[in-house]
Protein backbone atom coordinates (compact mmCIF):
# COMPACT_ATOMS: atom_id res chain seq x y z
CA UNK A 1 0.00 0.00 0.00
CA UNK A 2 1.18 3.51 -0.99
CA UNK A 3 0.56 6.74 0.18
CA UNK A 4 -2.06 8.58 -1.66
CA UNK A 5 -5.12 10.77 -1.63
CA UNK A 6 -7.61 9.77 1.23
CA UNK A 7 -5.36 7.80 2.82
CA UNK A 8 -4.56 7.69 6.80
CA UNK A 9 -0.58 8.03 6.96
CA UNK A 10 1.44 7.87 10.26
CA UNK A 11 5.01 8.81 10.47
CA UNK A 12 7.46 9.62 12.60
CA UNK A 13 9.98 12.79 11.75
CA UNK A 14 12.71 14.99 12.88
CA UNK A 15 12.50 18.85 11.95
CA UNK A 16 15.75 20.91 11.69
CA UNK A 17 16.82 23.63 10.26
CA UNK A 18 19.96 24.65 8.31
CA UNK A 19 21.91 24.54 11.51
CA UNK A 20 20.95 21.58 12.54
CA UNK A 21 19.00 22.42 15.46
CA UNK A 22 16.20 20.08 16.17
CA UNK A 23 12.91 22.19 16.05
CA UNK A 24 10.64 19.31 16.57
CA UNK A 25 10.31 15.64 16.67
CA UNK A 26 7.56 13.02 17.49
CA UNK A 27 10.97 10.36 18.43
CA UNK A 28 9.84 9.31 21.72
CA UNK A 29 6.26 9.94 21.33
CA UNK A 30 2.95 8.78 19.31
CA UNK A 31 3.79 9.16 15.39
CA UNK A 32 2.34 11.66 13.74
CA UNK A 33 -1.37 10.47 11.95
CA UNK A 34 -2.61 12.53 9.40
CA UNK A 35 -5.21 12.47 6.38
CA UNK A 36 -3.15 12.49 2.73
CA UNK A 37 -4.59 15.17 0.31
CA UNK A 38 -6.14 17.22 2.75
CA UNK A 39 -3.62 20.03 3.53
CA UNK A 40 -3.61 18.49 7.02
CA UNK A 41 0.70 18.56 6.71
CA UNK A 42 2.53 21.70 4.83
CA UNK A 43 2.44 21.31 1.11
CA UNK A 44 6.26 20.10 0.77
CA UNK A 45 6.32 17.35 3.27
CA UNK A 46 2.79 16.23 1.49
CA UNK A 47 4.10 15.61 -1.55
CA UNK A 48 7.76 14.58 -0.54
CA UNK A 49 5.57 11.08 0.88
CA UNK A 50 3.39 10.98 -1.98
CA UNK A 51 3.55 7.42 -2.74
CA UNK A 52 5.61 6.24 -0.68
CA UNK A 53 5.04 2.66 1.30
CA UNK A 54 5.38 1.84 5.05
CA UNK A 55 8.76 1.29 6.23
CA UNK A 56 9.99 3.91 3.66
CA UNK A 57 13.07 6.07 5.12
CA UNK A 58 13.64 9.19 3.67
CA UNK A 59 15.04 13.07 4.44
CA UNK A 60 13.55 16.24 2.45
CA UNK A 61 14.65 19.48 2.38
CA UNK A 62 11.89 22.24 2.32
CA UNK A 63 12.00 25.63 0.93
CA UNK A 64 9.86 28.64 2.58
CA UNK A 65 7.30 28.34 -0.11
CA UNK A 66 6.89 24.75 0.83
CA UNK A 67 6.76 25.01 4.40
CA UNK A 68 5.51 27.49 6.49
CA UNK A 69 6.21 30.71 3.52
CA UNK A 70 7.88 33.61 3.65
CA UNK A 71 7.49 36.30 6.21
CA UNK A 72 5.02 38.47 5.01
CA UNK A 73 5.51 42.86 6.47
CA UNK A 74 1.77 42.65 6.38
CA UNK A 75 1.21 40.27 9.43
CA UNK A 76 3.18 42.61 11.46
CA UNK A 77 1.18 45.27 12.86
CA UNK A 78 0.77 47.89 15.89
CA UNK A 79 -1.97 47.85 17.46
CA UNK A 80 -3.32 49.61 20.79
CA UNK A 81 -2.98 48.11 24.13
CA UNK A 82 -6.44 48.78 24.65
CA UNK A 83 -6.53 45.63 22.05
CA UNK A 84 -5.70 43.24 25.05
CA UNK A 85 -8.57 44.77 27.72
CA UNK A 86 -8.05 42.21 30.42
CA UNK A 87 -4.58 41.25 30.49
CA UNK A 88 -2.33 42.90 33.09
CA UNK A 89 0.93 42.50 31.10
CA UNK A 90 1.67 42.33 28.10
CA UNK A 91 5.66 41.23 27.35
CA UNK A 92 7.21 39.93 24.11
CA UNK A 93 6.59 36.68 23.01
CA UNK A 94 3.35 36.56 24.49
CA UNK A 95 0.90 34.52 22.15
CA UNK A 96 -2.46 35.04 21.33
CA UNK A 97 -5.30 33.14 19.17
CA UNK A 98 -6.84 35.75 16.85
CA UNK A 99 -8.36 36.76 13.99
CA UNK A 100 -5.88 37.03 11.30
CA UNK A 101 -6.60 38.13 7.11
CA UNK A 102 -6.33 33.76 6.13
CA UNK A 103 -9.01 33.18 9.22
CA UNK A 104 -7.86 32.33 13.21
CA UNK A 105 -4.42 32.17 13.68
CA UNK A 106 -1.91 33.15 16.54
CA UNK A 107 0.08 35.97 16.62
CA UNK A 108 2.87 36.84 18.78
CA UNK A 109 3.97 40.04 20.55
CA UNK A 110 6.98 41.49 19.52
CA UNK A 111 7.49 44.93 20.64
CA UNK A 112 6.09 46.88 23.22
CA UNK A 113 6.61 50.46 23.35
CA UNK A 114 4.13 52.19 25.96
CA UNK A 115 0.50 51.90 24.70
CA UNK A 116 1.78 50.65 21.21
CA UNK A 117 1.73 46.62 20.84
CA UNK A 118 3.47 45.06 17.83
CA UNK A 119 2.07 41.83 16.79
CA UNK A 120 3.68 39.09 14.24
CA UNK A 121 0.97 36.71 12.41
CA UNK A 122 3.39 35.26 10.44
CA UNK A 123 3.97 31.40 11.52
CA UNK A 124 7.33 31.08 13.62
CA UNK A 125 8.73 29.14 11.01
CA UNK A 126 7.97 31.54 8.14
CA UNK A 127 10.76 32.19 6.11
CA UNK A 128 13.06 29.34 7.45
CA UNK A 129 13.84 26.48 5.22
CA UNK A 130 13.39 23.46 7.17
CA UNK A 131 14.40 19.66 6.85
CA UNK A 132 12.52 16.66 8.01
CA UNK A 133 14.05 13.45 8.55
CA UNK A 134 10.90 11.04 8.24
CA UNK A 135 10.17 7.45 8.27
CA UNK A 136 6.83 5.80 7.62
CA UNK A 137 5.08 3.91 9.95
CA UNK A 138 1.69 2.69 8.58
CA UNK A 139 -1.02 3.58 6.18
CA UNK A 140 -4.94 2.53 5.66
CA UNK A 141 -7.73 3.56 3.88
CA UNK A 142 -9.19 6.39 5.52
CA UNK A 143 -13.07 5.88 7.31
CA UNK A 144 -15.85 7.26 4.90
CA UNK A 145 -16.33 9.80 8.34
CA UNK A 146 -12.51 10.81 8.23
CA UNK A 147 -12.64 11.56 4.43
CA UNK A 148 -15.97 13.40 4.84
CA UNK A 149 -14.64 15.55 7.71
CA UNK A 150 -11.18 15.96 6.10
CA UNK A 151 -9.20 14.75 8.87
CA UNK A 152 -8.12 11.41 11.10
CA UNK A 153 -10.78 10.90 14.18
CA UNK A 154 -8.24 9.56 16.89
CA UNK A 155 -8.55 9.49 20.68
CA UNK A 156 -8.73 13.27 20.86
CA UNK A 157 -10.77 14.34 18.17
CA UNK A 158 -14.96 15.37 19.33
CA UNK A 159 -16.99 14.68 16.86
Amino acid sequence: MQVAENMAVSIHYTLTNDEGEVLDSSIGDEALVYLHGMGNIISGLEKALHGKAVGDKFNVRLAPEDAYGEQSDEMIQVIPREMFDGIDEVEVGMQFHADVSSGSGVVTVVKVDGDEITIDGNHPMAGMALTFDVEVMDIRPATAEEASHGHIHGADCHH
